[in-house]
Formats: C-alpha cells, sequence, structure tokens
C-alpha cells in the first residue's frame, strides 16, 4: 500500500505540492489528473523515489520511498520525458535495467513481436509512440510492484492502446501490480482504473473508488409543464445546470430516490436520469 501523508514539495523555492494526502491501495489501477501544472508529474516523482519531499512522508508497504534502494526495487517509473542516450538501442537499454530489475526473457520476446519493435535499431530512429513502446514494453517484462506511468497513452494509435491495457489487467489479474497512470485522455483513463485522486491548487481535491464517486452525482434532464425559475430548486445539492426553455440539465449530489422526490412538486413531465462519465466529473470537481 502507498500512504502519502502531509507532502510538501518545493522546486526552486516555490511550493508545487503542499499538504498532499492519499492512500493507493494493493493491486489497483489508479488514475491521477488534474489540469497542465497541478502537479501531478511531481508527484509520480516523489512516489518514484526521485525527489526529495521537504516535509511529510511517502511509504511503501510502511517503509520510507526516498533512497530507500529495497523499495525502489519494487518501482519502475516511465517518465512523460523519456531518457536514452543517442546511440542506445532497445537491447541496450534492456541491458541497462537488467542490472537493476529482473527482466522476464519470455515476456520480452512476446511483446517485442506484439509491439513489432526492432531491438537493434537506435531508439532515437523510433517515432514518438514507438519510443513510449519500447519503455512500457521493458515495464511489463519487469513487472514491478509498482508501476508509475506519467502520460501513458501519450502518442500511441489506438490499436497499441488497447494492446497495453489489456497486457496492464492480464498481469493484475496474474501476479498483482499497482499501477498509477496519468494521462490527459480522461476516457482511457476512465476504461481502465478502478480508482482514482484529482490533484488541483496544490493538494488532492479528491480520491477513491472511481465508480463509487460517480454514483453520488447524478445527471438529470427535466421536462416541466411550463418554463420555470431553477432557482427555486433549492433542497438539492445542484453542482450544474442549464436549461432550454422548459427542459433543464442538472447535476446533482444526492440519491436517485431523492431527487425524484425533490423535484415532484414541481410537477415535471418527465425525469430521465443521464450516465456520468469521468471527465463530467473531473470538470465539476
Amino acid at each position: 500500500m502507498i500512504e502519502i501523508r502531509d507532502l510538501q514539495m518545493n522546486l526552486s523555492k516555490q511550493v508545487i505540492l503542499d499538504n498532499v494526502n492519499l492512500s493507493i491501495k494493493d493491486d489497483t489501477i489508479f488514475g491521477l489528473v488534474g489540469v497542465n501544472g497541478s502537479g501531478k508529474s511531481t508527484l509520480l516523482r516523489c512516489i518514484a523515489g526521485i525527489y526529495e519531499q521537504k516535509y511529510g512522508q511517502i511509504l511503501i508497504d510502511g517503509k520510507p520511498v526516498y533512497e530507500n534502494e529495497e523499495v525502489k526495487k519494487q518501482i519502475f517509473y516511465v517518465s512523460d520525458d523519456l531518457y536514452f542516450t543517442f546511440n542506445q538501442t532497445l537491447e541496450d537499454l534492456k541491458k541497462f535495467y537488467a542490472t537493476f530489475f529482473t527482466i522476464d526473457e519470455e515476456r520480452y520476446e512476446h511483446y517485442l513481436e506484439l509491439f513489432q519493435l526492432n531491438r537493434f535499431q537506435k531508439i532515437s530512429q523510433f517515432s514518438k509512440g514507438m519510443k513510449r513502446q519500447a519503455f512500457i514494453l521493458l515495464a511489463l517484462c519487469i513487472c514491478p510492484k509498482i508501476l508509475i506511468l506519467d502520460e501513458a497513452f501519450d502518442g500511441l494509435d489506438p490499436n497499441v492502446r488497447q494492446i497495453i491495457k489489456k497486457e496492464i489487467v492480464d498481469i493484475i489479474l496474474d501476479k498483482g501490480m499497482t499501477v498509477i497512470i496519468s494521462s490527459h485522455s480522461l476516457r482511457e483513463l476512465e476504461d481502465i482504473c478502478d480508482s482514482f485522486g484529482l490533484i488541483d491548487q496544490k493538494k488532492i481535491k479528491t480520491s477513491g473508488d472511481l465508480q463509487t464517486k460517480m454514483d453520488t452525482i447524478q445527471k438529470v434532464q427535466v421536462a416541466f409543464k411550463e418554463e420555470i425559475d431553477i432557482e427555486k430548486i433549492t433542497d438539492l445539492k445542484i453542482v450544474y445546470q442549464s436549461k432550454q426553455k422548459r427542459i433543464c440539465t442538472f447535476m446533482i449530489e444526492a440519491t436517485q430516490e431523492e431527487i425524484v422526490q425533490k423535484l415532484e412538486k414541481f410537477e415535471p413531465l418527465l425525469i430521465d436520469f443521464l450516465p456520468i462519465n469521468f471527465e463530467e466529473l473531473f470538470l465539476y470537481y
């Protein structure tokens, strides 16, 4: 289990993260979301033990991460800014990581064929998507206890994205692994993540089980007999509203039963509950 307690992180005397508290369970796929500059990459680097936090703790199974070789051997971090030397091939990169991690050679051969990558070609000659595939390939062959993917799907075509998502799920089911993914594609995260954290204004604003959190917000479309003043609906926690004459759309923090009960006094012609997606939840928070 990953536990982050009262974390503060400063870079160049600027506070990037402030009083961050978060728990991530084992064997879960955790999506980290937030606007550009919110501190997602900094938080991931802290979890990976790259940055030393100014205050607070980051613990994995109760042990601190920073400068802890034993813990770091359980983590594989794929940065949004991939690093490799100019002449390095995928085979060279594999040998480099083999000095730190145990690589499953059978998986390596399988993924080479699956991703159709040339092990002896210079990585610098790969396309943007192929470079990311190369690092994710090695991550899947290492199968760490904790896999951290920053902008995991950036530059990947739809077919490769689906392959990677399937392989991650298969490994978790087979061997167990905690995966932390940040991405600007909320749809991609919704497809694969079972838990999430939203970082805003240097803090984790909300986190938890994704489906449970989405179930707490109802999206409802209501048709009334005549145009009404929606400001009169005061006994429901409406977090978003729009109106087109007699038809109103709301996002309400309540159960469906509560919503129907509260709206009945306005004699609606129709109350229709609509599915809500991760992007709408993100925009709400």
